[in-house]
């Protein structure tokens, strides 16, 4: 499996596992949901570029990580957005990947237009190697 699938399996995977964001949101979905009601978080866009060395397979990605509210201000959002990192930083290893660091790169809140409500969305940078090789 791809470091990208692997690794936003497993992103997934620790967004859905975080019991405080899961009381939060009514779901965490993979990608832009079609039909979803707010609050709900998604992972969306993952970019992958080489990251290893000699001896070691790694990937370097960029994954987007965006939550959504249907109130008229964005206040709800805080709890929610303290929530992403804990969960990132206990994402496990997923098909021989394991994430060796996670950091956020750049946050944005922004008004969703119309009945949209509020949008955050997180850009993190993280940084793979495949385990055994």
């Amino acid at each position: 499996m791809s470091g990208e699938v692997a690794v936003r399996a497993a992103v997934i995977a620790a967004l859905r596992a975080d019991d405080m964001l899961g009381r939060a949101v009514n779901g965490v979905h993979d990608g832009e949901p079609a039909r979803a009601a707010a609050p709900y978080a998604m992972v969306g866009e993952c970019l992958g570029a080489d990251w290893g060395g000699k001896d070691v397979e790694g990937r370097e990605l960029r994954l987007t990580i965006g939550l959504v509210v249907a109130e008229e201000t964005p206040a709800r959002l805080a709890g929610m957005i303290a929530r992403v990192d804990p969960a990132i930083g206990a994402a496990q290893a997923q098909d021989g990947w394991r994430i060796v660091s996670a950091r956020l790169s750049r946050s944005r809140v922004a008004r969703g237009g119309g009945a949209a409500g509020w949008r955050a969305v997180m850009d993190y940078r993280l940084r793979a190697v495949r385990e055994g090789g």
